[in-house]
């Protein structure tokens, strides 16, 4: 009889003393924890910081204008699980997307959102020191757009310099981005797709790769015309798959870890 009951009493212990159950937060989100929770994982080892750079900027009539945003955070946590002592910080969705007068590039679009590079550059900086003073030993700037991939490597450089006696380093991924336009579209272009359709913005690759990572932003139902230049088009999507975008995310994610690694190893 005792061994019966003394299960169930163990159980409703368990259930009433505060805290008895508290698990390890499962998510890499830094939004998602408090900061006595983040606190204690970095004390645990999760010391490397991934923050992802997207972008507030037209796609095309048939996707949406968080498309950086949304597939970097998708991306990232697909990257951080794979290291295995990362996190994620919150996205920056404000970037250089042009000029406001007279508006240039994305800019002549609604719904894109710029800010100046050097003020860009001083927001990725002070993510980078406010993550170093709270215990991230690797900060990884993961950008989705080739924009801004140069101020990412700038603002790496002068920090890594002034940390230079510190165990803090700034790491820019440029292989997120290198690889999403080369070896993805090389595996695109091996299963007979064209370099026109394949495109450069919002074409078959890209709009792909986000059927891949969200479906949600793209809207199907308006890839029955081939859009154009005048668009915000430069590309063809009406053959996109979220199986041919499974492609980019396998290969993005694959590579982009192993960069990370080895540029963690390196130094």
């Amino acid at each position: 009889m005792i061994q019966r009951v003394l299960p169930v009493l163990i159980l409703l212990l368990l259930a009433w003393v505060p805290g008895a159950r508290a698990e390890q937060p499962s998510t890499v989100f830094l939004e998602e924890l408090t900061w006595t929770e983040l606190r204690d994982l970095i004390a645990a080892g999760k010391t490397t910081v991934i923050i992802p750079i997207g972008g507030t900027e037209q796609n095309g009539p048939h996707m949406t204008l968080g498309k950086h945003n949304v597939r970097v955070k998708g991306l990232s946590e697909k990257i951080a699980r794979a290291l295995g002592n990362a996190l994620v910080a919150p996205v920056i969705a404000y970037v250089p997307e042009g000029s406001i007068d007279p508006p240039s590039g994305h800019m002549r679009f609604p719904g894109t959102i710029t800010v100046p590079d050097e003020v860009f550059d001083r927001v990725i900086e002070y993510a980078a020191r406010s993550l170093g003073l709270h215990g991230f030993r690797d900060i990884v700037l993961l950008g989705d757009s080739g924009d801004y991939q140069k101020d990412d490597k700038i603002v790496a450089e002068r920090l890594n310099r002034e940390w230079a006696a510190t165990p803090v380093r700034v790491h820019a991924a440029a292989e997120y981005y290198r690889v999403a336009h080369g070896e993805y579209e090389q595996a695109l272009r091996s299963r007979g797709y064209s370099a026109e359709e394949i495109g450069t913005h919002a074409g078959l690759a890209d709009t792909s790769l986000m059927l891949a990572v969200d479906p949600r932003l793209v809207r199907l139902d308006r890839l029955g015309a081939k859009p154009g230049p005048a668009d915000g088009v430069h590309g063809d999507p009406r053959r996109s798959s979220a199986e041919l975008g499974q492609l980019g995310v396998d290969v993005i994610v694959t590579q982009t870890v192993a960069a990370i690694r080895k540029d963690i190893a390196a130094r």
